[in-house]
C-alpha cells in the first residue's frame, strides 16, 4: 500500500473489516489522518500509510508485554469493578442506564448508588466554611488539599464513617465552586450562586449535567483515585489526585479545547476551521468518542434539552458532514454552559464536582480490595552496568 496513498472511507472500511463508525472512532483517537477530498470538499479521505499500520497491528502476535502496555491506552480492561461500564454504546452506573438516572435522580442520589449505599441519605455532616480564593478552581484545590491533610488514612475504617465522610466531602467541594456554605440540593446550590433559579428548567440542566459525568469506568482521574487508595491515602487525598489528573488538556481540560475550536469556527468559517484541522493533523475536539463509536448518549441527552446556539449548530452540523462525527459531552457541556450564560470556569467546576462522587465510590472501592497498585515498568533504557 502506497505511503502517500488516500482513499474514502468505503474502501478504508472495507480493508480494515470494520464498520464505518469504528473508522470514524479510529480518527477520533487520532489513529488515522483524514482530510477534504478536493474534488467534494464534503467527503473525506483518509491516509493509506495509517490503514496499513492499524492492519499490520492486528495481523502480528501479540506477547504478554504487549497486550499490558496497550491495556493503558483504551485497551482490554486491567481491574475488576462494580461501579461503571460502557456497553452496546450506553453508560451504566452499576447496571442502571445514567440517561435513564438523568432523568430525575440527583448528584448525591447517584453518588450513593455508585458507592453501593440504596436507601435514604446521610445526614449532611456540619461543614467548614470554603476556601477564600477569587476562582473556583483554586477554592477547589484548596478545599480537598486543606481536607487531605488532616483527614484519616481510608484502611481500618468502617462503611458507615466512610459513608457519613464521603457525603461531607462531596458536600464541601460543593461549596468551595460556589464560594459559600449551601443548604439544599447541590445543583440547586450551585444553580442559586450563578444566579439561576432553583427549581427552574435551567438549573434543571445542571442536575441531569452532574449526574451524567458522575463517573465514566476506569478514567485516567478515577484511575489516579484508586492509585492514591490503594496506598491507604484519605478519601480527600483520593479525590485530591482525581482533580489533579483531571485538570490536564486531555481529560477535564478538554473543554477549553471545543472552546479554541469553536472560536477558529467563528473567525474562518466551519468549513474553513475544520479543513485547516484536518489538513494539519489535529483533532476536532469536542467531536467523537472511542467508546461510543455510535454517538455519545450523555451528549445527545443534554443537547436535547437545549436551545443550541445558531454557531454552534452550525460547527455540528459540519463537523458530521466532513469527518462523520457527533457531539461529545464535552462539545455539550460546553454548550449547555453557554446556552445558561454561566461563567467561563463553570464547565471545568460542574465536571469537578459531579466527577468528585465517582473519584470517592473508586477511592472505596479499591480500599476494600486490600490490593496495592503497583504495576511494573517495561524498561528501555541503556543496559544496566553490573559490576
Amino acid at each position: 500500500m502506497p505511503l502517500n496513498e488516500w482513499m474514502a472511507a468505503e474502501e478504508a472500511s472495507d480493508r480494515l473489516g470494520v464498520r464505518a463508525q469504528t473508522l470514524y472512532a479510529y480518527v477520533s483517537r487520532g489513529r488515522v489522518r483524514v482530510r477534504p477530498d478536493p474534488r467534494d470538499p464534503r467527503r473525506s479521505l483518509y491516509q493509506g500509510a495509517d490503514i496499513a499500520a492499524l492492519l499490520e497491528r492486528k495481523a502480528r502476535s501479540r506477547k504478554v508485554s504487549d497486550v499490558a502496555a496497550g491495556a493503558i491506552a483504551w485497551g482490554e480492561p486491567v481491574l475488576a469493578s462494580e461501579i461503571t461500564t460502557v456497553a452496546g454504546g450506553r453508560l451504566f452506573y452499576r447496571g442502571r442506564d445514567a440517561i435513564t438516572l438523568a432523568e430525575s435522580e440527583t448528584l448525591e442520589s447517584v453518588a450513593r448508588l455508585l458507592r453501593g449505599g440504596h436507601g435514604a441519605a446521610l445526614k449532611d455532616p456540619a461543614r467548614a466554611a470554603p476556601p477564600q480564593a477569587s476562582k473556583m478552581r483554586q477554592r477547589a484545590y484548596l478545599c480537598l488539599a486543606i481536607r487531605a491533610a488532616v483527614d484519616p488514612p481510608l484502611r481500618g475504617r468502617e462503611p458507615l464513617a466512610l459513608r457519613a465522610e464521603a457525603t461531607g466531602l462531596l458536600g464541601a467541594l460543593a461549596d468551595a465552586v460556589a464560594g459559600e456554605l449551601g443548604e439544599g440540593a447541590i445543583h440547586d446550590r450551585l444553580g442559586r450562586a450563578w444566579g439561576l433559579e432553583p427549581g427552574s428548567p435551567d438549573t434543571d440542566v445542571i442536575r441531569r449535567i452532574l449526574v451524567l459525568v458522575a463517573d465514566h469506568e476506569l478514567n485516567a482521574s478515577a484511575f489516579a483515585a484508586r492509585v492514591a487508595a490503594s496506598t491507604g491515602a484519605s478519601l480527600a487525598a483520593c479525590a485530591l489526585a482525581g482533580l489533579a489528573t483531571l485538570s490536564g488538556p486531555r481529560h477535564g481540560g478538554a473543554v477549553e479545547a471545543v472552546r479554541t475550536f469553536i472560536a477558529e469556527a467563528d473567525q474562518l468559517g466551519e468549513q474553513a476551521a475544520i479543513a485547516a484541522r484536518l489538513r494539519d493533523d489535529r483533532l476536532l475536539p469536542g467531536f467523537g468518542h472511542p467508546l461510543y463509536p455510535n454517538g455519545d448518549p450523555r451528549a445527545a441527552h443534554l443537547l436535547g434539552r437545549i436551545a443550541l446556539p445558531q454557531r454552534l449548530s452550525r460547527l455540528q452540523a459540519a463537523v458530521m458532514d466532513v469527518a462523520g462525527l457527533t457531539s461529545n459531552i464535552d462539545f455539550a457541556l460546553l454548550a449547555a454552559c453557554t446556552t445558561l450564560r454561566l461563567r467561563k470556569g463553570a464547565p471545568f467546576a460542574l465536571f469537578s464536582v459531579a466527577r468528585c462522587a465517582g473519584w470517592i465510590a473508586h477511592a472505596i472501592e479499591q480500599s476494600r480490595s486490600d490490593a496495592l497498585i503497583r504495576p511494573r515498568a517495561r524498561y528501555i533504557g541503556p543496559e544496566p552496568e553490573f559490576v
